[in-house]
């Protein structure tokens, strides 16, 4: 059983089967933490700063959206928090990690069907490849 595992979501519709997996894999007492990272994009000389701020906020939003969705997927006696974070997915994975103490990530592998479900998504490989702590890969159905 972990004290404190970290949930890393992008919205995908593997939200349940990780929310499960943390439920079960979850100390009493312990703590939940589902993470959304929003990319991050900076403006270019063949880009508008409008244009990009306004995309940022855009993906910030669907940052929230994720955590809110998969935060009602569990029981309020739970203790589950949410946080939102910019930057680039995998690092910002492992960098919340370490700052909140996790003792578990659980992330989905990604892929669609036959041969391209046996391939990871590069985020849970390089969460995988690069995290010291614990890492559950949750297989998509």
């Amino acid at each position: 059983m972990y004290k404190k595992i970290l949930l890393p979501t992008d919205g995908s519709k593997y939200a349940d089967d990780e929310a499960e997996r943390a439920t079960r894999l979850l100390a009493e007492g312990g703590e939940i933490i589902v993470l959304s990272v929003a990319g991050k994009l900076t403006s270019t000389a063949f880009q508008f700063r409008s244009n990009v701020r306004k995309i940022n906020k855009e993906l910030y939003e669907e940052a929230e959206k994720n955590v809110e969705h998969m935060l009602s997927l569990f029981d309020d006696s739970l203790n589950v928090t949410g946080r939102v974070e910019e930057g680039f997915a995998a690092e910002t994975i492992i960098r919340v990690a370490e700052e909140e103490n996790a003792d578990l990530i659980i992330i989905s592998a990604t892929g669609k069907s036959g041969l391209h479900r046996f391939i990871l998504g590069s985020v849970t490989e390089q969460v995988l490849k690069t995290s010291e702590i614990d890492v559950l890969l949750v297989p998509n159905k």
